[in-house]
């Protein structure tokens, strides 16, 4: 038995819930949501570490860099989740943020055994991916120890890139390996050593502010306003024509045709209605104030830009 695994709180049995297997369907639904009221104070302890992640993934894609997600089982399944939510979110290339899970895509609907422990494919995924300075890669296992995660970002580190680990034990194997550690304590599962259920959801919550936090630093946000999404389906055009309405109160008819002249694009349509630009003068001022439309509307207003 492997004593580091043993000691691990989310290997623990949890008290709480030692007797879930007598209670009526109600009193399980109740003590489960009692049990995840506590994983987003959990979150809130590792503010800090979560800022200075952000911060140095932001740095990275500034200098062109990409973000890498690894991990293996739910942890892995999680990263690839988010990586792959953020081009339709954030307009951004598939390349831009990238997620991989030990086992590959097979594994994102199958178990594929033993793939966590196989630390040669872990260096081969840094290798392959030819990561390097302008990088961050970010390791998630529950437990901090799957030598699959471990051997990545060990070999990232060798490459020079920034390595950020994201677990929910203290004082893991990760610690040696990254720049930053995040690693919410959300103690015992409701059912031992399911790390799918609290691990999983504080490891949803912290993926969710790397990429949130570093795509508003880079101006892909308007207030609250998701003003890069890429308007691939019926259900994004609506909300980007609502993103228009709500930024510049035009009516719909308005907000549709602006969209059109923009291509797609909700930021360029704003920038046109609030400066009056044609489209290919609001993407020029787009372009010089690096995506940044608060900047730009600015820009427009102060110096009378047409």
């Amino acid at each position: 038995m492997d004593d580091y695994l043993a000691g691990l709180s989310t290997e623990g049995i949890n008290e709480d819930t030692r007797n879930i297997d007598l209670c009526s369907t109600e009193e399980m639904v109740a003590m489960i949501n009692r049990q995840d009221a506590l994983v987003a104070g959990a979150v809130a302890a590792e503010q800090q570490h979560i800022a200075r992640a952000v911060d140095l993934i932001y740095q990275c894609f500034k200098k062109g860099g990409r973000l890498i997600y690894l991990g293996a089982g739910t942890s892995g399944r999680l990263g690839v989740l988010d990586a792959s939510e953020c081009q339709p979110t954030f307009g951004v290339s598939p390349e831009m943020v990238q997620g991989y899970i030990a086992g590959g895509d097979t594994a994102l609907r199958c178990p594929v055994e033993g793939c966590e422990d196989s630390e040669a494919d872990g260096r081969n995924l840094a290798d392959s991916l030819e990561v390097g300075e302008t990088d961050a890669v970010v390791g998630i296992t529950a437990s901090g120890s799957a030598p699959y995660v471990l051997a990545a970002l060990r070999r990232a580190k060798e490459r020079g890139s920034v390595t950020i680990g994201v677990c929910t034990n203290a004082h893991s194997r990760l610690e040696a390996l990254c720049d930053v550690t995040i690693a919410p304590l959300v103690g015992p599962e409701v059912i031992s050593g399911s790390t799918r259920m609290k691990s999983g959801t504080a490891q949803k919550m912290v993926l969710n502010m790397l990429t949130t936090c570093s795509m508003i630093k880079l101006g892909k946000v308007y207030g609250n306003l998701m003003v890069d999404l890429k308007a691939s389906n019926r259900k994004l055009e609506d909300r980007a024509k609502r993103l228009i309405i709500h930024a510049t109160g035009v009516d719909p008819a308005c907000a549709g045709q602006a969209l059109e002249a923009a291509g797609g694009h909700v930021k360029l349509a704003i920038l046109m209605i609030k400066s009056g630009l044609d489209a290919p003068s609001a993407g020029a001022l787009l372009e010089r104030c690096e995506g940044r439309l608060a900047q730009a509307i600015r820009e427009a207003e102060q110096g009378g830009v047409h």
